[in-house]
């Protein structure tokens, strides 16, 4: 394993041993290593596919992934329907994968979700291969375990939404980061300006969160000057907000008529959309804010703020089962590493992992609502605190059991950290020390698992597993602390094991329970457990999933109707509003008109437009619907159009939609 170096001075930490800081070569790789990771790979694999064909393809999303599989334009732009008329209301960036996944294997859902099964297996294996250079083998395989079953992770990989490319593209950077600080390469760090620049195209202002936290561990651990350091963290964020706005920048210098209109805004700007409709006005009660078109019901949730969002009986079990040990964690790796010089890794590891934790819970606490699908994004901060925290306790405990030799002195030695092994100093202040240091590997493994116990227990959801936890518990604890100088390595490591597993299986039971579509959330929010507003609405049967090209009888009359009735018009109709057109777009590739884009509210097209478009016979048929508000231009279908029968397309009446023929004589 290799770390940042430092400078050993007299009396340096336990726990250090000689390191090159040039080295990229990890130590020998304990044989337990590469099967078990190869086992959670496997388990992530399983847990991320299981049913993939059934997968919750998100209503407004899956629609655009087929769409942009049609033609480069609706592609690059993120048109939601095949002409590209109008765009989604987010960059298109996190969608790119599934449109060349059903470009490629047709448009079928599995191939939609394919994607997103392969980005949460690779940020398990790569938040592995960090935190093994961070705190070793042992911290890596916790940490992989712990995002592997976290149960937002297992539901958010099982779907379409854009935080699952976020989070991938966030560790990378985390990464690249880790490698600038520990090589004090420059490249790395250029590195890592561009991951963030790649997560901006899937998740815009949100991929930015992490930038003060990473500037501030390159400043705190990086070797070289200040101004050094200083200079290097400016130019790695002018190339992460260059790749952050190259998008942006080339949407804003295409000529509107040359691509999509961009949904979401009022003046057609992509900077509005992204700083706007997706940036100010979630945060202010200003809706319009830049421009953007003021948020509805359906575009914006409330709820799960405040500063105990993290921990309410909606989100907490999806994220929260290892909190108190990551804070735990964060702050006695940060105490403990006091007096270390200012470039060690084990502390900068803590500060970066911690930063990222504390930033995100800011912020998400201080927004107008969150899904609580959001809160994925901080999985890796709590999986790698947790894996590097039970890591230091681990050796803080394997240190007051194993004899101490006579202390060395070493002046020209550099250190590393690594909690499995022990080092040859140990002043005895330390040693006094160690004394109470190694209460905290069972500590934390008594707080872990009785924090389960809480989240669990407004819902009880998984009671059968509590007693399993308890049990674990107790066995893993009183083995540790009954630990005399007989007891044999293989009981200790027993006891460690069963510990561990008591901090695991509470929420892998939710985790588990995300494969039964009842208990996953719904489509637009997916989630695991007997939890949020899909389950209260249906709490004995899951709620019905229309993937990609599968159309129910309804749409599919409605469709046999226009197309027996379509003569060269450009669109087969126009529609109001995208929750109209979401099921047409997700069984058939068409360019279809999406009148007021997500929200029915985006001044697109104008009834200037409208009107041009049937005059040339581009345009016959337009669906309205009662469920948006009425727009100028719908008023005018309304008044120039002919209502159609709801028997002439298939339907005994309209309910809340209706069919209008703008062109009758044709």
């Amino acid at each position: 394993m290799t770390a940042i170096p430092t400078a050993r001075p007299t009396g340096a930490h336990r726990g250090h041993r000689p390191a090159d800081r040039r080295s990229d070569l990890p130590e020998d790789a304990p044989r337990w290593e590469r099967p078990a990771l190869a086992a959670v790979l496997v388990v992530a694999t399983v847990l991320y596919s299981w049913g993939i064909g059934h997968a919750a393809v998100h209503p407004f999303y899956g629609a655009a992934i087929r769409s942009m599989a049609a033609g480069w334009r609706a592609f690059f732009f993120g048109g939601l329907d095949a002409g590209g008329s109008i765009s989604i209301d987010k960059l298109p960036g996190a969608f790119w994968p599934d449109a060349v996944s059903v470009w490629l294997f047709g448009p079928h859902t599995w191939a939609a979700a394919l994607p997103q099964v392969v980005e949460g297996v690779l940020t398990v294996w790569l938040l592995h291969r960090i935190v093994r250079v961070w705190a070793g083998p042992f911290a890596a395989l916790i940490a992989a375990l712990t995002l592997t079953l976290t149960p937002v992770t297992v539901a958010l990989n099982r779907a379409t939404i854009p935080d699952t490319a976020l989070t991938l593209l966030l560790v990378a950077a985390a990464g690249a980061l880790q490698k600038a600080v520990r090589t004090e390469r420059l490249l790395p760090l250029i590195t890592c300006g561009i991951w963030v620049g790649l997560a901006f195209q899937a998740k815009m202002l949100q991929a930015w969160l992490v930038l003060p936290v990473f500037a501030a561990v390159y400043q705190l651990a990086a070797p070289g000057t200040r101004l050094n350091r200083s200079l290097r963290v400016l130019l790695a964020g002018a190339v992460s907000l260059a790749v952050s706005c190259s998008w942006a920048l080339i949407a804003w210098v295409t000529p509107a008529g040359s691509r999509p209109y961009l949904d979401g805004t009022s003046n057609n700007d992509p900077f509005t959309l992204v700083f706007g409709y997706n940036g100010l006005s979630r945060f202010s009660s200003d809706s319009t804010a830049f421009g953007a078109v003021a948020g509805t019901a359906a575009s914006r949730t409330t709820g799960n703020t405040g500063w105990d969002m993290l921990i309410n009986h909606t989100v907490g079990p999806q994220v929260a089962w290892f909190l108190p040990l990551a804070v735990l964690a964060t702050v006695l790796g940060i105490l403990w590493r006091a007096g270390q010089p200012r470039t060690d890794l084990p502390r900068a590891g803590f500060v970066l992992w911690g930063g990222w934790l504390a930033v995100h819970t800011l912020v998400f606490s201080a927004s107008n609502g969150n899904h609580a699908y959001y809160t994925a994004v901080i999985a890796p901060a709590l999986a790698a605190l947790a894996g590097g925290g039970l890591a230091l306790f681990r050796s803080e405990y394997e240190a007051k059991y194993e004899p101490k030799p006579e202390a060395t002195y070493e002046p020209e030695v550099q250190a590393r950290y690594e909690p499995e092994t022990q080092a040859a100093y140990e002043p005895e202040a330390e040693h006094e020390a160690a004394d109470r240091r190694h209460l905290a590997l069972p500590a934390a493994i008594v707080l872990t698992a009785v924090w389960a116990l809480v989240l669990d227990w407004p819902t009880r959801f998984v009671s059968w597993l509590l007693p399993v936890a308890v049990m674990l518990a107790l066995c893993g604890v009183v083995g540790l602390w009954s630990r005399g100088p007989r007891t044999s390595p293989r009981m200790v490591h027993a006891a460690l094991a069963a510990g561990i597993a008591a901090t695991l299986v509470v929420p892998a039971g939710w985790a588990v329970s995300g494969l039964d579509p009842l208990y996953a959330g719904a489509a637009t929010s997916p989630m695991a457990g007997p939890v949020g507003k899909s389950y209260f609405e249906h709490p004995r049967h899951a709620p019905l999933r229309r993937g990609l090209d599968h159309p129910n009888a309804r749409d599919t009359a409605l469709l046999d109707y226009l197309t027996t009735h379509r003569h060269n018009e450009k669109y087969l109709l126009a529609t109001q509003a995208a929750y109209t057109a979401e099921p047409l777009l997700r069984a058939k590739s068409e360019p279809i008109l999406v009148m007021g884009g997500f929200t029915g509210s985006t001044p697109f097209p104008t009834t200037q437009q409208l009107s041009n478009l049937i005059a040339t016979d581009q345009l016959r048929y337009a669906l309205l619907t009662a469920q948006r508000p009425s727009t100028p231009a719908t008023t005018w279908v309304k008044s120039h159009c002919t209502r159609i029968r709801p028997t002439a397309y298939g339907r005994r009446t309209d309910g809340s939609f209706a069919l209008y023929d703008c062109n009758p004589r044709r």
